[in-house]
């Protein structure tokens, strides 16, 4: 199986995703671990990517193309992959598409969390307490400055991705607003629908 997994910051997208990766057996593949493990690794590629985060730049569509075209070689995801945070424009997901027709692979579903903008806001803060009470640093990213900047750039570049996909008749939307459970039980009827595991 292989799924892209969609939706605004703190949607939920990597807390299903891990939730998938246990149930499949499939790699969560999340395009900053995968780009710091390629830094750290040291190789051709990683170097690159050292240097253009090193030099605080954006790390080119390109880059990030050839580090998900390594990781999904891997013999962990042979049998599918989740990738979460990617595609983030549709230009990515048009090259996401040419990488794997060379590679003989095809998505079998784009799994969109639905989510109210003005509750995300709630959800975030409590993600910030929950991660400091258990004596944890919150992520730079979780207050809500940063937090309406980065639903701002979700809806201007990442939101049109899925009419892109729901032109392919691959995208589907489940309530991610609701418990856990529940949007598990969704994205696995919606998963299954696309293919049988």
């Amino acid at each position: 199986m292989r799924l892209v997994v969609l939706g605004a910051p703190g949607a939920g997208k990597g807390t299903q995703s891990a939730r998938l990766m246990q149930k499949y057996g499939i790699p969560q593949l999340s395009t900053g671990d995968m780009l710091r493990a390629a830094a750290v690794a040291g190789t051709p590629v990683g170097r690159q990517v050292k240097e253009i985060v090193d030099s605080g730049s954006l790390v080119p569509d390109e880059v990030v193309l050839k580090i998900i075209a390594e990781r999904i070689s891997r013999p962990d995801a042979a049998r599918g992959f989740i990738l979460d945070g990617f595609p983030r424009t549709v230009n990515q997901a048009e090259e996401l598409d040419a990488l794997l027709r060379v590679k003989d692979m095809k998505l079998d579903a784009v799994i969109e969390l639905k989510v109210d903008e003005s509750a995300l806001l709630g959800r975030i803060e409590k993600r910030a307490t929950e991660t400091a009470a258990r004596g944890c640093a919150a992520r730079a990213d979780d207050n809500p400055k940063a937090f309406r900047t980065r639903l701002a750039a979700y809806r201007k570049m990442t939101a049109p991705v899925s009419a892109y996909y729901a032109r392919q008749g691959l995208l589907k939307t489940v309530d991610g607003m609701a418990p856990i459970d529940a949007v598990a039980t969704q994205i696995d009827r919606a998963a299954e629908s696309f293919v049988r595991i």
